[in-house]
């Protein structure tokens, strides 16, 4: 019994069938005990070591589930061979590991923040709740491919009343954000096939083309969008652009630019448009831009969006509308797919559609931003000319334009030095050349209306910017 003399703390954090099961498999691995010793009885161990038979058959049961000792009936347990089990667990100190910490700033500016204080959470726990009962037990299995349809239905709806687009619940896919989405757009060319991206543009988006290892061309954008006339000399099969409010600059696509971009696209079988139409919902001059898709007569056009800025970014839940001459190609390649958005989150998202609630929330957040945007740019007016701005008519964005003897960089720096997040335009350039002039991408949206002026001050005052001199103040 003395190789049984285990260490076992009565009063420790580990529960005593832990400590004795990890005493015997120690024993054991080490060849303490030997192949075929039988162990004492439960009653003889648990008197010897004055604890009780339980602790002492819960040990041993963990101990023959994982094949270190056989139990033979009636006659006790003993020692298995174990040079044959495919691993032994060794303990090992975990070493602590580096994880890099997300920059926090008092100030951020950063463009995909949100109002979170303006969520409606009581009409969005009321339709959670309502879900999670034995009516609802079906979506506790494997839903539609393509995504729930009631969902599907409502974003159709939505799309052809607020932005245009005509087009069948047959025709939407429903997946877990762009980042999931857009590799599987790719998937629907051939691998030789060539993509145009607007410069600057979502680095992300950059990233997963190149991921993907497919050739990317990156075309100029200037105040009216992304250049036509620039991607018409390149051999770009597909063009991806953010025609209502160009990521970064805030450009919107011109009249002119659109039916240029869908020339294009009519020019050969094989070109298409996907338009990412992130955060359209909210333009604050002039009417709404009907989305591109809405003005396409030849099917070329590929509709994406998102419910990150409308709703929450946490929700995960995004669509893309497939032309109809793709939809065989995409039922061939994606037979065996599966939707990657929970069912239950699916229905929460279209019955709050379907009560009205959607509309309802889209209208209280285009007052709130539209508030914050106006506070924003009055103030900003007042530093002009020293400070530009550019692409105010929509989104939760603008770009600043800094005439300053720094650097972009520099004035980055001072800026986070001074607890404010602000970020570089030339951070979101394809072929990362460095701005000739300071221009940033200002957000607004996750920053209180009360604290806009405050914000602003203290960012000028970093860059040592005065406001400018008024008749009034002479």
């Amino acid at each position: 019994m003395d190789m049984l003399l285990f260490q076992l703390e009565k009063d420790g954090d580990k529960p005593l069938y832990d400590q004795l099961y990890s005493g015997l498999k120690e024993a054991i691995i080490t060849k303490k005990i030997a192949v075929g010793e039988k162990l004492p009885s439960k009653r003889k161990l648990a008197d010897f070591l004055n604890i009780s038979q339980t602790t002492i058959e819960i040990a041993y049961a963990q101990l023959l589930a994982e094949g270190y000792i056989m139990s033979k009936s009636r006659v006790g347990y003993f020692v298995e061979e174990i040079d044959d089990l495919p691993y032994i667990q060794q303990e090992v100190t975990a070493l602590p590991s580096e994880q890099p910490k997300k920059k926090s700033y008092a100030i951020d500016f950063n463009p995909g923040s949100i109002d979170i204080d303006a969520f409606p959470f009581q009409t969005w726990r009321k339709y959670a709740r309502d879900l999670f009962d034995d009516t609802s037990k079906e979506l506790l299995l494997t839903g539609a491919p393509q995504g729930e349809l009631a969902l599907r239905t409502e974003i159709a709806h939505y799309l052809y009343q607020s932005r245009g687009v005509v087009c069948s619940p047959e025709q939407i896919v429903i997946g877990s954000g762009t980042e999931q989405l857009l590799p599987m757009i790719l998937r629907l060319f051939k691998e030789d096939a060539c993509f145009a991206l607007e410069n600057p543009g979502y680095p992300t988006v950059h990233r997963m083309f190149s991921q993907h290892k497919r050739k990317v061309i990156p075309i100029p954008v200037d105040d009216e969008g992304i250049l036509i006339h620039e991607l018409e000399k390149t051999s770009a099969d597909v063009v991806y652009i953010t025609p209502s409010h160009q990521f970064p600059t805030g450009a919107v696509l011109s009249a002119t630019r659109r039916a240029q971009a869908l020339n294009w696209a009519a020019g050969s079988p094989s070109r298409y448009i996907i338009e990412d139409d992130y955060d359209s919902e909210f333009r604050y001059t002039g009417k709404p831009i009907p989305a591109l898709q809405a003005l396409d007569r030849n099917d070329k056009v590929i509709y994406m969006s998102t419910f990150t800025k409308s709703l929450m970014p946490s929700l995960r839940v995004a669509y893309f509308v497939l032309p109809q001459r793709l939809l065989a190609t995409y039922n061939d390649v994606f037979n065996y797919y599966s939707s990657t958005v929970p069912r239950f989150d699916q229905h929460i998202v279209a019955n709050f559609m379907r009560d009205g609630h959607f509309s309802k929330h889209l209208n209280r957040m285009r007052k709130i931003y539209r508030k914050k945007h106006d506070q924003l740019t009055t103030i900003l007016e007042n530093y002009s000319p020293q400070i530009q701005m550019a692409g105010e008519q929509a989104g939760m964005h603008v770009l600043l334009t800094v005439q300053h003897t720094l650097s972009e960089k520099q004035l980055q720096q001072l800026a986070n030095d001074a607890g404010i997040g602000i970020y570089p335009l030339s951070d979101y350039r394809l072929d990362r050349q460095t701005n000739h002039q300071a221009q940033f991408l200002l957000g607004f949206g996750g920053i209180p209306v009360q604290q806009i002026e405050s914000t602003i001050e203290k960012l000028m005052d970093c860059w040592h910017i005065n406001k400018k001199q008024t008749s009034d103040s002479r």
